[in-house]
Order: C-alpha cells, then sequence, then structure tokens
C-alpha cells in the first residue's frame, strides 16, 4: 500500500465514474482500475462495489475511508513542511468560518513582518474542517463560533480534538440584505416577517450535522432554505432572489459599501461567541502570536 494508492481511492469516491476519477488524476483507467484491485487484494477487503450502473462504496470502503483521509492529511502536513520545496520559506496558515475579521488579521501579519520567502495560507471553510484543520497541524490556529443552540456540541468537539478555545466576542444576531429590499431599513424584524423570503446559510452538509452551521438559530424550521458554500455565491442569491442571511452585523466597508449589503436586528435573540481554537499545549510561532494579536483588537469579551 503506498500514498498514491490511497489517494486513488478518495478520488474514485469522490468522482461519479472511474473514467472520471482516472482524468482528474491523470491516468489511464486500467491503469487505476489495476492499482485500487491490487489495494484491494493486498488489504483483503473489497472496497468499491463494481456494477453496470457504476461503482459505489462497499461498507469495509466506508472505514477504509474514513481512515483514508486521516492518513492523506498527514501526509500533506509533513509534505508540506520537510518536502524540499518550500523547506527554506516562512509557513504559517489560518482555517476560518466565514468572518472577515478574520481574513484583515492575516493580511495585518502578513503586512507586519513582510517575510522575504512565505507560503502562508488562510482557509474560510466549513465548521468541522476548520476543527479538524487546527487537530491535524494543517492550520495552525482557527476561528470558529457557536450560539446557544449548538454550543454543547462545539464544546464537545473542541474537547474531543484536543483544542483550547479562547473567546473573542460575543454578538448579537443580525439579518443581512440588499440594501434595496423592502425591509433593509427596519431597525429590528423578526423571523415570521422573514418567511417568505429565502433564507442563505453556508453549506455545512458534509458533516450530516445541521448542528455544526455557523449561523445563529441553527434549530429553526426554515420554510425557505438554499446552501452556499461561496462567499460571492451567497451575496449573489441575497441580491437577485431578494433573501437574507443570518450573521453577527460585522460588516466589513466593502460588503456595505461595494456590495450594498446592510445588517438589521433580528428580533429573536441567539448571541453568536465567536473566539479561536489551538492545540491544547501548543507553542504559537511569531505569525500565530502576532495573529491573536491582531484578533484581541476585536476582542469585545
Amino acid at each position: 500500500m503506498n500514498i498514491n494508492q490511497i489517494r486513488y481511492v478518495l478520488k474514485v469516491a469522490a468522482s461519479s465514474s472511474m473514467r472520471e476519477a482516472a482524468t482528474g488524476l491523470y491516468v489511464s483507467q486500467p491503469a487505476l482500475s489495476a492499482s485500487i484491485r491490487e489495494l484491494e487484494e493486498e488489504l483483503g477487503i473489497l472496497i468499491f462495489e463494481r456494477t453496470n450502473k457504476g461503482i459505489s462504496l462497499t461498507e469495509d470502503g466506508r472505514e477504509f475511508l474514513s481512515y483514508a483521509k486521516k492518513v492523506v492529511s498527514q501526509y500533506e502536513v509533513l509534505e508540506d513542511r520537510y518536502i524540499a520545496v518550500g523547506r527554506d520559506k516562512e509557513q504559517f496558515s489560518v482555517s476560518t468560518q466565514h468572518y472577515n475579521f478574520a481574513i484583515k488579521s492575516f493580511t495585518n501579519v502578513i503586512k507586519q513582518f513582510e517575510p522575504e520567502k512565505y507560503v502562508f495560507s488562510i482557509h474560510e471553510t466549513r465548521t468541522i474542517e476548520v476543527l479538524e484543520n487546527v487537530r491535524d497541524f494543517r492550520s495552525e490556529i482557527g476561528i470558529v463560533s457557536y450560539s446557544g443552540s449548538n454550543e454543547s456540541l462545539i464544546k464537545k468537539l473542541i474537547r474531543e480534538y484536543q483544542l483550547e478555545f479562547t473567546p473573542v466576542m460575543r454578538r448579537e444576531t443580525y439579518i443581512y440584505f440588499w440594501k434595496n429590499h423592502k425591509l433593509a431599513k427596519r431597525k429590528n424584524v423578526s423571523l415570521e416577517e422573514l418567511k417568505e423570503y429565502p433564507c442563505i446559510a453556508f453549506d455545512q452538509s458534509d458533516d450530516s450535522n445541521f448542528y455544526l452551521t455557523e449561523e445563529a438559530m441553527a434549530d429553526y424550521d426554515y420554510d425557505k432554505l438554499i446552501k452556499s458554500d461561496d462567499r460571492a455565491t451567497t451575496m449573489e442569491l441575497i441580491a437577485t432572489l431578494g433573501g437574507y442571511s443570518i450573521g453577527s452585523g460585522m460588516l466589513s466597508e466593502e460588503d456595505a459599501i461595494l456590495k450594498g449589503l446592510v445588517s438589521v436586528k433580528l428580533k429573536e435573540e441567539d448571541p453568536l461567541v465567536i473566539g479561536y481554537i489551538v492545540r491544547r499545549g501548543s507553542k504559537l510561532s511569531k505569525y500565530g502570536e502576532a495573529y491573536i494579536e491582531e484578533l484581541n483588537k476585536y476582542k469585545e469579551l
């Protein structure tokens, strides 16, 4: 078994067909099929069920996949840190839910140090991936939040992943509208008044757990819900469909002026606690320390 075979399995599992996976991996379909069959023979299990309708994971395959993801993730961490390409470059990584202040703090760290050579990365992603990236050393720091509806779950995962959470701010619940929405000039609005409009939420569906949402009111049953995993797409949906999203009310100058968003206080209360996570007992790099200093400029707790 080698790392390429494991990567092949992950690619096939994420593809609709062996042909599609082979194209994405830049290998021939026969070579890909042969490599996976060799792996199955070595392990003594059947990872994929092959039929004339396509391929699907077996029960053994699903179990193998859960371990394979962790192995590849750890290998990539080692690859990034120790393989020759980039070894002479400064490195720093952050994972975050969709918060502008997290990105602003990241850019300020780069401006502060201006290293001669560096490979920095910021991952704006789903809640579970923020937690996993910090746990698995892919990111030094993560930005996450919880509300009353998912506080117990988030705190449980933080404990299980051997992480530490430091709160930075507690934000009331706001609704984001496009500036020409008929409710955009209201001082506050209720969920009942929003029923006729679609709510656009960041997609956490791969988690199979809606309670990992980064928005407040996670347990509310929305009549119209659209899931998006891209900030620009969310803006477009709010603007063109007359929809709304739920957030902390922290609009950046770009959002408020260039993109035309406005925030209106939600009458129902479900405050968000936003903060950062690090690995328990870890020693931060100079970039990590500087990043936390930047985050603390927004501190409200």
